[in-house]
Formats: C-alpha cells, structure tokens, sequence
C-alpha cells in the first residue's frame, strides 16, 4: 500500500488540506491513520462524499449569498464576505480602520472609538463598500455593462470628502489625469472609448476563464477611469465576473497587496505572478466554502 501526505491528496482530490484533515480525523477516509501528527493517507482512497443538506438551504455560491444577503443570514458567508472584502480592500487603498473595527460598524451599525483618530472616510467608504457588495451579488449573473461599473463607483464615493471637490467626478469618469504606481494610465478624453471597447472584446468572449478576468481587470486598472476608487472597484468586478463564470471567487488580503501589485505590474510580460497570487487567495477561499458546505468546481 502507498501512501501519501495530506498536501498530495488535497491536491489530487481540489481541496484544501484542512478539509482533508477533516475528513480524516472524522473517520471519512477509509484506511488513513496518524504517525506522530502526520495523517498517511492511502493513494488509492476516495473523495467523501460531502454530507447532505436540506434542499431549502442554497449549497451553490451565488444563490447561498442571494439567500443569506435577502434573509439577513447572521454568521454565514455572506456576513464574512463583506467584513473581510470590504477591511481588505479598504485597507489596500490606505483606511486606518482595523478589521476589527469594520466587523463593528457592519454588525452594530456604530463606531467603535478608543484612543486614536478615525478618518471619517474611511468610516463612510466602509459603509459604502457593504452596500456596493451588495450590487455586487444582485447584478452577479448579469452582464458587465458601462452602467453598473459607474453605479459601483458612485455609491462607492457618495459622501466622503472627495465627492464635495468641485472637479471630482462622483459615478463618472474622471477629469484630470492620474498615475498608478509611478505608471500613466489613460487620459480622461479617451477613457469612455477605451472602456467601452474593454467591455465589448471582454463580453464577446463566451466561455471565460480566470485569465480572461485577470486581462480584464489588469486593463480596467491601466485605464485607471476614475479618479480615485479604481482599485476597488476593479476587485468588486473581478468578484462579481468570478461568480457569473461559475469560478471560485477570492479576496486580494492586505498582506498580499505588494504581490498583487507585482501582478499588476507584470502581467503583460509575466502572468504566473498575478495568476498564482490569486490562486493562492482562491484556496483561501475555498476553506471558508469547505466550513459552509457550498459547493464548487475545481
């Protein structure tokens, strides 16, 4: 008999090994057995079957969210991605809010505030961020339009301080031109055509892989078409476009904000860096699915 290491079968059977460990220590995984505290799995052992669930309980991703976000689910996936998308997203772009801070304001509606100064725009990009998450999910299943990218934005900046300055574009493109990293991005006079001709090429592809994602969202980032907020948005698009292409969807964490930016930076020469950055967040991803029951393709 051979036998072979978690990490080789969570791999073998698209899984994460915590779920293989799981299924092991439950006694799923028929002749599996422990050698100090590493569990010898057989090579030739079979993928449990996941355990049934009430059918009145959604157990797909986007109708799981669509079911928690309308019934005001507490403690489920639905609540999880919106502290953990909007701190880590926020977070990339600068707020000081700490992600304990962003569970209190999503779960009690207030400011927690001890000792230290809070920004108020982190505070009303917070809140704003729950409810472009919530677009995000209605509008999940349909097609990327001009439209609902300038609705992310607009409810993204509506009321912070930006959206008071006279030649910040609040929901449209912006004014004046802007770097990223160092690196020019479109001018304003052509954002709109260049835009438009992204999403035609984009949406003319009819089967799409994480790929096809990730050149959209690295040339939305390129055009850079507002004048703040693109990062944002562009990863409430990556999430929405993983979730009407039937891929596991995932969260670029702040700790990994210098590899994504390599990513971004890189893709046109080397697409392995922002591929694999998200791969890598992806099986993250997968483990909360795992601990929900949600099913997916690997």
């Amino acid at each position: 008999m051979i036998y072979i290491s978690v990490a080789e079968m969570a791999k073998k059977w698209g899984v994460s090994e915590r779920t293989v460990r799981e299924y092991c220590s439950s006694g799923r995984v028929a002749g599996s057995f422990m050698t100090g505290k590493t569990w010898n799995i057989p090579e030739d052992a079979q993928k449990p079957m996941r355990k049934a669930r009430s059918r009145k309980i959604p157990v797909e991703i986007l109708p799981r969210l669509k079911f928690e976000k309308n019934e005001q689910v507490k403690g489920g996936l639905y609540h999880k991605i919106q502290i953990e998308m909007t701190y880590n997203s926020n977070h990339i772009e600068g707020s000081r809010l700490s992600h304990e801070q962003t569970r209190y304001i999503y779960e009690t509606n207030t400011i927690g505030v001890d000792d230290k100064t809070i920004n108020v725009d982190d505070v009303v990009e917070t809140v704003n961020h729950f409810r472009c998450i919530d677009l995000m999910i209605d509008m999940a299943d349909k097609k990327l339009t001009e439209k609902l990218i300038k609705q992310f934005h607009m409810i993204l900046k509506t009321g912070t301080s930006d959206s008071r300055k006279g030649w910040f574009a609040v929901g449209d493109y912006k004014k004046l031109e802007n770097e990223v990293g160092n690196l020019e991005t479109t001018h304003p006079e052509n954002v709109k055509e260049e835009l438009q001709k992204l999403l035609n090429d984009y949406n003319a592809k009819k089967l799409k892989k994480l790929d096809d994602l990730l050149e959209f969202h690295y040339q939305f980032e390129r055009i850079h078409p507002f004048q703040d907020g693109n990062g944002r948005v562009g990863r409430l698009i990556l999430f929405k476009e993983c979730l009407c292409n039937n891929i596991v969807p995932f969260i670029i964490e702040d700790s990994m904000k210098l590899f994504y930016y390599r990513g971004l930076h890189n893709w046109k020469d080397e697409r392995g860096y922002l591929r694999d950055t998200c791969l890598t967040e992806q099986d993250k991803f997968k483990e909360y699915l795992d601990y929900y029951g949600i099913e997916y393709e690997n």
